[in-house]
């Protein structure tokens, strides 16, 4: 499922990512790559909260429809 529609407060692991190489090179930077282990945290106004790392990021609603997570 999309990292968008993921429920929160549950480990998810990422196994897929559909970025162009440029957006994945730096959500890879960010600690986002396949087989890393992310926690859907809260969705405001369609953007996404996640935690990775011990670390929070907000994504946007495109962006976290193309990170595929199970």
């Amino acid at each position: 499922m999309a990292l968008a529609f993921a429920p929160f407060g549950k480990e998810l692991k990422i196994v897929k990512i559909t970025a162009d190489e440029k957006t994945r090179r730096h959500l890879e930077n960010l600690g986002l790559l396949v087989g890393a282990d992310v926690i859907s945290m809260y969705d405001i106004s369609g953007d996404v909260i996640i935690k990775v790392r011990d670390c929070k990021l907000a994504l946007n609603r495109s962006l976290a429809m193309k990170i595929q997570v199970a």
